[in-house]
Formats: structure tokens, sequence, C-alpha cells
């Protein structure tokens, strides 16, 4: 059986964020691990120091918006910018206990339309520094995958 947390997703959205003065705060280098075909990456791909060979490298800061985030990465990939391209979110990170990591998803968007998670910042994600974020990537002619959280809209 496995163990969900009790705290929702809207809960986790209502905690206020820290105003970032974007001016005065160092950004963080974000390390992006990407897919296209829909899936996330396997946890074991980031095992014993390796990780995927798909990596974007974006400075940014914790209050970054998934909506801001899929717009970097369609700066990079012209064919993630069809309009009902799906992008979905995971972070992944260590797991001290295994000497291994974990994936957590977090949202999803949609390119050329409004959601619920385009808001969903990094910060209320209890994304930490040095954690990696995955995306999946899937065309607009392929439905997602039931595995990815994919919320109408």
């Amino acid at each position: 059986m496995a163990l969900e947390s009790r705290i929702t997703q809207e809960e986790i959205r209502k905690e206020p964020e820290k105003p970032i003065d974007r001016e005065k705060t160092c950004p963080l280098l974000l390390r992006v691990f990407t897919t296209n075909g829909g899936r996330h990456h396997r946890v074991d791909e980031f095992a014993r120091g390796n990780v995927p060979s798909s990596e974007l490298q974006i400075y940014t800061w914790m209050d970054a918006t998934l909506k801001e985030l899929t717009g970097l990465v369609k700066e990079v990939y012209p064919e993630a910018r069809k309009k009902g391209t799906h992008f979905s979110f995971a972070i992944v990170y260590p797991e001290p206990k295994r000497q291994g990591y974990r994936v957590k998803d977090i949202g999803s968007t949609v390119s050329g339309r409004k959601g619920a998670d385009d808001s969903m910042t990094l910060q209320s994600q209890r994304f930490q520094i040095g954690d990696y974020l995955d995306i999946a990537i899937t065309p607009p002619n392929r439905a997602p995958p039931l595995n990815t959280r994919m919320r109408p809209f």
C-alpha cells in the first residue's frame, strides 16, 4: 500500500510565499532534464552521480512559475512551441537514507492554454537548491500517458 501525504495541493498553494526581489537576489542554477516521449526519466538514471544527457541549465529564482519555466524550455525546443504540447513537471531530489533519488510530480502546463498549475512556483512545491527538475514533454498529437498528473482544464 502506497503512502501519500495528507497535505493537498490546495494547502500548499495557500502558504504565503516570501516575495523575491529579482533585482537584489542572485538567481540559482536549475538543472532541468527533458524527455520528448511524454514520460519522466527513470529514477535510476540519476543514480551514482549520473544524470540523463538531455540537460538544460537555467538561471532562475525560487518564485519561478511552471508557466515561466515552460516558456524557457520552448525557447530551446522549437517543436515544443506547438499549441497543445503538454509539459509535466517533477522534482528529482536526493534521498539520503537510500543513497539515491526520489521523484515528486508537481504539476503540468499546456502550451497555448491556461491551466490550474501555471502559477505554481518552485518555492511552493518545496524545491531545494540542488534538486533537479524533470520535464516530460508530450506533443499535441499524442495523449499524455496515464501515469503523469495531467489535470483537465
